[in-house]
């Protein structure tokens, strides 16, 4: 009489917190290499992932089905649980992406305020009589030097909705433009209230718009330096059963000042990672032959004579094509009358 099979081991249950969601996506989207921690302990017994060894010993870690079902439905939590703002900056971000920009979102930026005013500097001490004068030096400058300017900037922190720069090689040609999205009313008369945040948007690019919906405000009510995106219908493709729905439109471009980063800028795009669209694929260039541009092997083939081969095609034309003509043939070669 054999033994009885041991049961398959049932999932515990497991509640699920942030952390072990955060895990799943790091373990789709990397090898699967464990880190054997607790939140792996959780997942490995709830069933959400599985372990794997290979014959060479290596152990790697997926995802089961009920895993991959528990990521779409926390993405999908996510997704309803956005706001008007930030669908909104999503689907601007979508438009900057598909005409070849860089962008980032929830950036941190020092900014300088020019001309700010400052407070009155206080009123000098005068030296005691153990300590001559003439050995003290002045602890500041009347004189209107530069650094002088540059002590009574005030710096602070922008936060812009949407940073981007085209996708060139040539520095003069970045063109950095700041997009804030306004999705209410209310929203945007507060930024216009201030003035220090528009000046620091000002100094980080060389273009600044505002990207709201149709009938928020009128243009005039916007300063005459800052570039307008409406948005006409509603935040999805077919808003409203309109053929037109969810569509962007540019009122006014914004009045054009040229900028150089400072390498402040720089060093926070470079610790920040930029938006990547829905279609991008991440290791698109891969495996991707080195050879010719697809297309050009067709169209010497559409030129060849239909019953030879493209490859005898080509080598027929080279016999037959006539040496270009170099000066130095063209002097010492006698020409026959």
């Amino acid at each position: 009489m054999s033994a009885p099979q041991p049961s398959p081991a049932l999932p515990v249950p497991i509640a699920l917190t942030r952390f072990h969601r955060t895990r799943l996506m790091q373990i789709w989207r990397s090898a699967g290499w464990p880190c054997k921690d607790g939140l792996e302990i959780d997942l490995l017994a709830a069933g959400l992932v599985a372990l794997h060894t290979a014959p060479e010993g290596f152990e790697t870690l997926k995802l089961t089905d009920e895993g991959i079902r528990t990521l779409a439905v926390a993405r999908q939590r996510s997704v309803r649980a956005l706001s008007g703002h930030d669908r909104l900056a999503q689907k601007f971000a979508a438009q900057l992406l598909a005409s070849g920009r860089i962008v980032w979102t929830e950036l941190s930026l020092r900014a300088v305020i020019e001309g700010a005013a400052t407070s009155p500097l206080p009123t000098p001490v005068e030296p005691t009589a153990t300590a001559p004068s003439a050995t003290l030096p002045p602890l500041w400058s009347d004189d209107d030097t530069p650094a002088a300017r540059a002590a009574a900037n005030v710096w602070r922190m922008a936060r812009p909705d949407l940073f981007s720069v085209r996708n060139t090689s040539v520095p003069a040609y970045l063109q950095p433009m700041v997009h804030e999205i306004k999705y209410s009313r209310a929203d945007l008369l507060s930024d216009l209230r201030h003035d220090a945040k528009r000046q620091a948007y000002q100094w980080l690019c060389e273009e600044c718009y505002y990207v709201f919906p149709a009938g928020i405000a009128e243009p005039e009510e916007i300063p005459e330096h800052f570039g307008i995106w409406v948005l006409h219908g509603g935040l999805d493709d077919k808003a409203d059963n309109k053929a037109e729905g969810g569509r962007f439109e540019l009122l006014r471009p914004a009045r054009h000042a040229q900028c150089t980063l400072p390498f402040a800028v720089w060093l926070a795009l470079c610790k920040a990672t930029p938006l990547r669209g829905e279609g991008a694929m991440a290791q698109a260039q891969l495996g991707e032959p080195c050879g010719e541009p697809p297309g050009d092997v067709d169209d010497r083939a559409d030129m060849a004579d239909p019953g030879i081969e493209p490859a005898a095609a080509a080598v027929t034309a080279a016999a037959t094509a006539p040496a270009p003509l170099t000066p130095s043939t063209a002097s010492t070669t006698p020409v026959a009358p």
